[in-house]
């Protein structure tokens, strides 16, 4: 071994622990109050794919902070929208192109208008607030899951998924209008 190997090895070795530290960082999904960048207006609510965080933005420069699931890659939404509709327990039916995706998942939705009664058993949970830009619904939603062991993960067919009991509360503290943004 020469010098140079030698002393990039022992580098390589020394930065492990801080790189795996960084890496291994425990992700939390309960609520909490953190803070966060005071360009973000009170009542608006902010979603961070990436790190799996909704902000709810309560005051300046502070926020309640919830994990949620989020689309898998190809199928997430971007962008601004406003919450316009808010349901409790609601229908569910797959969109058409989820169907096209995925028939086998989907085939007792082929063919007619069917949806999924709301329940303990729905994809959307306990609450759903349903996502518009200029007026049109855009397909997306925040809602509840059934399926808690999603939240942390990019694994919806888009929607922002949440702990049941979170999006009740975070149902409760959202007016229609509010706006939300996801990076």
């Amino acid at each position: 071994m020469d010098r140079r190997t030698f002393l990039a090895s022992t580098l390589a070795a020394a930065a492990l622990p801080q790189v795996l530290a960084a890496s291994t960082a425990a992700y939390d999904p309960r609520p909490q109050e953190v803070a966060i960048k005071s360009q973000f207006g009170t009542g608006q609510l902010l979603v961070l794919p990436r790190s799996h965080y909704l902000y709810f933005v309560t005051a300046p420069g502070r926020a309640m902070r919830y994990g949620v699931g989020v689309g898998k890659a190809g199928f997430e939404f971007t962008g601004t929208a406003t919450i316009a509709v808010k349901k409790e327990w609601p229908t569910w039916r797959p969109t058409d192109e989820m169907i096209e995706r995925e028939p086998e998942n989907y085939k007792r939705f082929i063919g007619n208008t069917d949806a999924q009664p709301g329940g303990p058993d729905n994809p959307l949970g306990a609450r759903a607030l349903y996502l518009f830009e200029g007026g049109k619904d855009t397909f997306f939603r925040i809602h509840g899951t059934n399926q808690p062991n999603s939240i942390g993960r990019s694994v919806s067919n888009g929607c922002i998924r949440m702990m049941n009991e979170h999006v009740i509360d975070l149902y409760e503290r959202v007016p229609i209008g509010t706006k939300v943004t996801v990076l």
